[in-house]
């Protein structure tokens, strides 16, 4: 399975601006510039895809674990957050907290926590990423657990 997106940048860093696209045609000429990426303008940029791309990873990964408990789902809501800190080497991606609620009527809160942090360690783009991945899991009307 090969998936596609390209991106298309015209000018300098600052007073550049670019494009992003995907095949699917989901993302078409999707602008993109320094001020959306580093002085949160409004617009995207790469680091929000990726935690928009993990929190739809990992929440697809918690469904699949939790069916494999025999656990159906009424709703899991994720949310991701990426941290992007300046260090010596330069611009990187050092941590994402995943927030993850569950509606699951009756469920067991231990085959809960085991799906969550299942789904954490093996979601593709969480065994892509090398930043430090947290987790709050929380049943709703439930306790919550980190990791």
């Amino acid at each position: 399975m090969v998936r596609k997106a390209s991106a298309v940048w015209k000018g300098s860093l600052k007073e550049g601006k670019g494009t992003i696209s995907s095949d699917s045609g989901v993302l078409s000429n999707t602008p993109y510039s320094f001020s959306t990426r580093f002085e949160n303008a409004k617009g995207t940029n790469p680091e929000e895809l990726i935690a928009a791309a993990h929190a739809g990873c990992f929440t697809m990964a918690l469904s699949a674990q939790l069916g494999n408990a025999g656990i159906t789902p009424e709703s899991l809501e994720t949310t991701a957050s990426l941290t992007l800190d300046k260090l010596d080497a330069g611009w990187t991606v050092t941590k994402i907290h995943l927030d993850v609620a569950a509606r699951i009527p009756g469920a067991d809160k231990a085959a809960f926590d085991k799906a969550a942090e299942n789904a954490k360690a093996g979601c593709p783009i969480s065994r892509l990423l090398n930043a430090q991945i947290t987790m709050t899991a929380r049943l709703v009307g439930g306790q919550a657990t980190s990791a």
